[in-house]
């Protein structure tokens, strides 16, 4: 776990705590089984990441990641640091679409 968030995951984070989008509770840096994910719904099974430069190099191991937590029924979204710094609305819609489902 790491102890410092990204700045991508940081200004997610702010808008995904206390319940603010449609009422549906997130923790951050949630431990599942092996892996610790950067944002989990327990209510909606979803998981949110947040990718920066790194996962450039460990597209394998984020291929056997999201195949192990989709096989926990666990729906998994990704996002680049890009995309929640310079398309925030659009990555909370995304978000809140899935939430919908």
């Amino acid at each position: 776990m790491r102890c410092e968030p990204t700045l991508a995951e940081k200004l997610l984070w702010e808008k995904l705590r206390h319940k603010q989008l449609l009422g549906f509770k997130f923790r951050r840096q949630q431990t599942i089984d092996r892996f610790i994910v950067d944002f989990y719904c327990n209510e909606a099974r979803l998981v949110v990441e947040v990718d920066g430069e790194i996962h450039d190099y460990t597209q394998q191991e984020d291929a056997i990641r999201q195949e192990f937590l989709e096989g926990l029924r666990l729906q998994v979204v990704r996002f680049r640091n890009e995309d929640v710094l310079e398309r925030m609305e659009g990555v909370l819609q995304y978000i809140s679409a899935w939430l919908q489902r």
